[in-house]
């Protein structure tokens, strides 16, 4: 993926291929369906709460929200190699999704960071 896209167009494009991926998996029986809910409800929350961050009224608003989309990736990236790691997809299939997943958990914990230096050296001072 381009590394000059914005993390708000990347995260909405993540979103668009785990609706893609979800859509596959509710095609397949039994738990397939199941775990395709949670890794859709996690892997589309990300985006809408980087898009949310967006409207933040405050430095600490904003770090919240940068931190929920992180909580989100970090479960999308479970379910993920959940799917991968008991067999029920295809691992050349899911993995370019579980590493650009993990791609935007490395965007948004250096983007938390840098946001909370931002307010450490605010109260610092």
């Amino acid at each position: 993926m381009n590394q000059n896209i914005s993390i708000t167009d990347r995260t909405k494009v993540l979103a668009i291929r785990i609706v893609k991926a979800c859509s596959f998996l509710d095609e397949k029986p039994g738990v397939c369906r199941t775990l395709s809910n949670q890794l859709l409800r996690s892997g589309t929350s990300i985006g809408a709460n980087v898009r949310e961050a967006q409207s933040a009224q405050s430095n600490k608003d904003f770090l919240n929200k940068l931190e929920i989309a992180l909580k989100e990736e970090r479960e999308t990236e479970y379910w993920l190699e959940i799917l991968i790691e008991s067999e029920l997809v295809e691992k050349s299939q899911f993995e370019p999704l579980l590493e650009e997943t993990k791609q935007i958990g490395k965007i948004l914990v250096a983007s938390t960071r840098k946001i909370k230096d931002k307010i450490n050296s605010k109260i610092s001072s």
